[in-house]
């Protein structure tokens, strides 16, 4: 999935409305997200299945290879793998985006990420590493939530009014003080072209992050350059300069696609 679709409204976390032909796809979401090994008594607190519920969805996905089962703990599987490389290969926004990924990390010395929207969350794509030995670490498959830092605040804020808004409500009680502020911050990000942050998600980090378009009203992610603040003190212009022509390039190659 790489694009801010309809998809970026359906929640991981329990949901009276998850039908249950997509409770498997709501384990392996879970699962997926979570970054390591999880226990059935923590996928039952992340799902809000029944036990019994729970161990037939995961044998089902054991049964495909999507899951691995070791010592009472759930993982991805090694077809989980194979998705992850069938997508590698055929993501039209990884193809169009890397050329000028790795132009924006030689000319700023820095790391650069793709970040797209998938349900309430930001997820890295791809990224290319800066050849400093102190980089930021926001590896190929990471996720956040769709609230704290650069990345994440400039896919939220690209989302269509309606998906956006439905994100806003789980993070914030609706038309509180804190739900228009946050909105207001949205606002000025899509009025500004890009976002900025430094250490909201991990300390010391700077970040700067720019909307990639496959169409004049198609947002499918940003680009994101992420420092140390101590490098990037002094040179915030300039970096943000470099990531937005990085990401206009990037789009006028998704459109003539």
């Amino acid at each position: 999935m790489c694009e801010l679709s309809d998809t970026a409204t359906m929640l991981t976390s329990a949901s009276p409305s998850v039908a249950s032909a997509d409770r498997v796809l709501q384990v392996l979401a879970v699962l997926a997200q979570h970054g390591r090994a999880m226990s059935a008594s923590e996928l039952i607190q992340k799902t809000g299945m029944a036990r019994s519920t729970l161990y037939r969805q995961l044998g089902r996905l054991k049964d495909w290879g999507f899951v691995s089962e070791i010592d009472a703990s759930y993982a991805p599987g090694p077809l989980s793998l194979q998705l992850a490389l069938g997508f590698d290969l055929a993501s039209n926004i990884m193809h169009a985006a890397r050329p000028e990924m790795e132009t924006l990390s030689r000319q700023s010395s820095e790391s650069v990420g793709l970040i797209v929207a998938v349900n309430d969350r930001a997820i890295c794509l791809d990224m290319v590493e800066s050849r400093h030995s102190l980089r930021c670490s926001f590896e190929k498959g990471r996720s956040v939530p769709l609230r704290d830092g650069a990345s994440a605040k400039c896919v939220l804020a690209h989302l269509p009014e309606l998906q956006r808004r439905a994100v806003l409500d789980m993070q914030h009680v609706p038309g509180s003080a804190e739900w228009r502020a946050a909105d207001q911050t949205l606002a000025a990000i899509r009025e500004a072209g890009c976002a900025i942050s430094a250490g909201e998600v991990d300390a010391g980090v700077w970040g700067s992050s720019a909307p990639v378009f496959a169409g004049p009203r198609h947002p499918v992610g940003a680009i994101t350059l992420m420092a140390p603040i101590s490098r990037a003190q002094g040179q915030e212009s300039a970096l943000i300069q470099m990531t937005m022509i990085a990401a206009t390039r990037i789009s006028r190659r998704l459109q003539a696609s």
